[in-house]
């Protein structure tokens, strides 16, 4: 349960940073999808996705890999946590998956009327 409310903790917390304060312009329209938390509260992989194309996913993804000590010092400061995790930003391919997948099958649709 803890783990949880730490990793809820942490979502909302990222989500505010790269609204607020991130200045990266290789940081585009990101949303932060889940996060997972080891059970000892020391490693969190943060997955995120992107609106766009390849190019800005891939800068996307190096802005957040290179900001990865400033977001995990300041959870460190916002969240009362007895070890400040390791951070891991990680692309979640499920929304562009569910994208393509509505993609196809509004074509089979169109192809069968």
């Amino acid at each position: 349960m803890r783990i949880e409310r730490v990793a809820e903790e942490i979502k909302r917390e990222v989500s505010s940073m790269l609204m607020q304060d991130l200045r990266d312009p290789r940081i585009g329209f990101v949303t932060i999808t889940r996060v997972e938390i080891s059970a000892d509260l020391r490693n969190a992989n943060i997955y995120y996705s992107i609106l766009g194309n390849e190019k800005q996913q891939l800068e996307t993804g190096t802005a957040l890999k290179a900001a990865t000590g400033f977001v995990r010092k300041l959870i460190g400061q916002r969240l009362n946590l007895r070890f400040n995790p390791e951070i891991n930003f990680k692309f979640d391919k499920s929304i562009a998956y569910s994208v393509e997948i509505e993609k196809l099958i509004n074509e089979i649709n169109d192809e069968q009327e």
